[in-house]
């Protein structure tokens, strides 16, 4: 059993048919078909179940499919480590991020470790942390930039030091006389506009302060939070970080008092995936 057996295994076992399978390999069924059976003779077991249209795994072969595919990672990883040995920290990162979280990425990370890896390229997707989350698990992006609340069932995480969320509105909207926080529930009857991540967090908080947030906005990404707020829409609530990714000059910005509206933002990673060298000095950085 080598490791092209298992390759082909495997894209039998994914397609659940030999012709399709062969289709993928860009190879001929009978050779593709020769393979399996000579498999089965090495390790005396039947893997799969053959039917008119598609085959079935055996308990044999799913055990062996799961085998097969921890293997495989495993080879492919040691390979891009080995390439990543030899050319050093060059190349092309992948990070994906929040909107929320490019303030903080860009102030206090990146430019840090460029000036450290002046060499390294970026390529940057940015989505909210669903999507951040299922571009890591399809290999897509190394690292993931968000911002708390998210499951990190799956993942490693380093998070940065906890920040409060402001409220961001035109002077028309302050009628705190000038002071620089409030307390929630000074928000009660007000118009807010916030970033839908942050709904729950936000709705919690509120109801724990004996009111029914009043939601005039709800939106995909802090800069549309900022610039609503900024056009006198209603109050904004954004992380302190997040004040100055878009238009802020016609806003005032006041800390909400208080740990419940307190985020964080973190990187992270895939556990038991393979993982760069340039990817791992990126993190090494973004924890110091």
């Amino acid at each position: 059993m080598d490791i092209r057996q298992l390759r082909y295994f495997l894209a039998i076992a994914e397609e659940g048919q030999i012709t399709s399978a062969a289709r993928r390999l860009q190879m001929a069924q009978p050779p593709l078909s020769q393979q399996l059976r000579l498999l089965e003779e090495e390790l005396g077991v039947k893997l799969v179940e053959r039917g008119p249209r598609s085959i079935q795994l055996t308990e044999a072969g799913m055990v062996l499919r799961e085998r097969a595919q921890q293997i495989l990672e495993l080879a492919d990883s040691t390979t891009r480590e080995l390439k990543d040995f030899v050319k050093g920290v060059h190349g092309t990162l992948s990070i994906g991020t929040v909107s929320s979280s490019a303030a903080t990425l860009l102030q206090e990370r990146l430019l840090e470790f460029h000036q450290i890896y002046s060499g390294v390229k970026f390529e940057i997707h940015e989505g909210n942390t669903y999507r951040i989350i299922d571009l890591l698990n399809k290999g897509i992006v190394e690292v993931g930039i968000v911002r708390t609340p998210f499951s990190a069932a799956g993942l490693e995480c380093v998070y940065t030091a906890s920040e409060p969320m402001i409220a961001v509105m035109t002077p028309e909207y302050d009628w705190t006389r000038g002071e620089s926080a409030i307390e929630i529930g000074e928000l009660k009857h007000q118009p807010l506009i916030i970033y839908r991540r942050f709904e729950q967090l936000i709705r919690e908080a509120a109801l724990e302060n004996g009111f029914d947030p009043q939601i005039f906005c709800m939106n995909d990404d802090a800069r549309t939070t900022l610039l609503w707020a900024n056009a006198g829409l209603g109050i904004g609530i954004i992380p302190r970080s997040a004040f100055t990714l878009a238009d802020n000059s016609n806003v005032i910005a006041k800390e909400i008092l208080g740990d419940s509206l307190n985020t964080r933002v973190a990187a992270v990673w895939m556990k038991d995936k393979y993982l760069s060298s340039l990817a791992g000095k990126f993190i090494e950085n973004f924890q110091t």
